[in-house]
């Protein structure tokens, strides 16, 4: 009996040492993971957490660790990460909002979109770099006779050297620029009041030999004249659209004498929704007197300013319900109705070959627009139309309306109205809502948009 109790207390003894020799229990070690990867951490190994917050999982344990003495230590314990707690839940992920639409229409030519520009001592390195970001490929100029020809000979060479550098540098960029002229010298009228017709129509002629001379080669369109449907633009002697193909044809005479290849493109009548026969002819019935007088015999194009007001631009005037709450009534509001009178017109007098120009369109808002005090101010007296659109939606109407040209093929450049009349003009003026800049410069929607446009869905 001695000798096993004996055997019992060595057998106990080298138990003992065994146990003093083998590894230490193993400790759980954890490791720290955010939402936010590091170039170090591969991504498959982090798990998806709210911003800020951490969540602790174990360090894959070493399975089958030889411990060097031909045995083997059993694997480390795996712990479980700590509940997430479910009294405080996750505060919601921010997203910003879009900073303007996304034009998903077919790619646009450059040669489709202009731009008209205000330009009277502007910093021109500053409008050429707005027509490079916005990828345009033509510029309008309105060109005030009567400011440029103040007496009969006399030339004023400080707007015609701003002309001088945007023209230069326009042909540098290779945008194509549209000189609209109109407006003549009170020198040259009957009456003075208001804005209207020479007397003499050979007068316009010689002035438009003088620019065409200027600029011969440099510039690819001439508009002759500007809504001349209205009184305010044909004062001094009755509207009619006969006299204005007569101003016309002297016009194009005096630049085909020295750049023939400059495009003479004709006066956009107004669209009103007025027929009183004093302040204004219907557009329509004015478009007509005009081919009717030869106008498709003089120029290449038609110049057509199918302006929106406040109804999209796939809206008609026939449509059973409007989301614009004025100027709803009449074709003359909506820009597809516009430019689909004018296209049956052209091709019933057989001059379907003429394209229509829109050298004017757009959406007017006030969103944005601040006084001196910084203070929101509401559209103009007449403008009242404009607080149905928003800024959002000048663009998306100006997007589509690009888009809805593009697939007629008898539509030629359009020029949005306006880049940066807010330079020139207070909030008081109805001109700064259609405006792609801001009066601090910022970018509208409508700007950012044509900037980013892509095309294709």
């Amino acid at each position: 009996m001695y000798r096993l109790i004996g055997l019992i207390f060595t057998t106990l003894f080298l138990l003992t040492a065994c146990q003093s020799q083998s590894p230490a229990a193993p400790t759980a070690t954890f490791l720290a993971v955010t939402s936010e990867p590091t170039s170090d951490r591969p991504t498959s190994a982090l798990l998806t957490t709210t911003p800020g917050s951490q969540v602790f999982v174990p360090v894959a344990p070493n399975e089958g660790t030889p411990t060097g003495d031909g045995r083997t230590a059993e694997p480390a314990l795996v712990y479980p990460a700590p509940p997430t707690p479910t009294d405080t839940p996750a505060p919601p992920t921010a997203t910003s909002e879009p900073d303007f639409p996304v034009y998903t229409g077919p790619p646009l030519d450059r040669d489709e979109v202009g731009l008209q520009l205000y330009l009277h001592r502007q910093d021109v390195r500053d409008l050429l770099r707005h027509l490079e970001a916005l990828d345009a490929g033509w510029v309008k100029v309105q060109v005030s006779w009567k400011l440029h020809e103040p007496q009969p000979g006399q030339y004023n060479e400080e707007l015609f050297g701003e002309l001088d550098q945007l023209i230069a540098g326009a042909n540098g960029q290779g945008v194509k620029v549209l000189l609209s002229v109109s407006k003549a010298p009170e020198w040259s009228r009957p009456v003075t009041e208001m804005d209207g017709p020479p007397g003499d129509d050979a007068l316009f002629e010689g002035f438009m030999r003088y620019v065409a001379t200027r600029y011969a080669g440099q510039v690819a369109a001439y508009e002759l004249w500007n809504e001349p449907n209205l009184q305010r633009e044909w004062n001094g002697s009755p509207l009619s659209a006969a006299d204005l193909v007569e101003l016309m044809r002297r016009g194009a005479a005096g630049v085909r004498a020295v750049d023939p290849a400059a495009q003479i493109i004709a006066a956009a009548p107004a669209t009103t929704g007025i027929n009183d026969g004093v302040n204004a002819i219907d557009d329509r019935v004015y478009f007509g007197a005009m081919l009717a007088a030869g106008a498709a015999e003089v120029v290449d194009g038609f110049g057509v300013h199918p302006y929106g007001w406040a109804n999209p631009p796939d809206s008609r005037a026939a449509d059973a319900t409007q989301v614009s709450s004025s100027h709803n009534n009449h074709p003359s509001f909506f820009f597809a109705d516009t430019l689909e009178d004018y296209r049956a017109m052209l091709v019933a007098a057989g001059a379907d070959d003429k394209q229509l120009w829109p050298t004017e369109f757009g959406w007017g808002t006030f969103e944005g627009i601040v006084n001196d005090e910084g203070q929101p101010v509401s559209p103009p007296a007449g403008s009242e139309f404009m607080a149905d659109n928003s800024e959002w939606q000048q663009a998306v109407y100006t997007l589509r309306a690009y888009e809805m040209a593009h697939e007629w093929e008898w539509v030629g450049p359009m020029f949005l109205w306006n880049l940066n009349f807010t330079k020139a003009l207070g909030p008081e003026f109805q001109e700064v809502g259609y405006s792609l800049l801001r009066h601090d410069d910022s970018r509208r929607p409508v700007y950012r948009a044509l900037e980013n446009r892509g095309g294709g869905s």
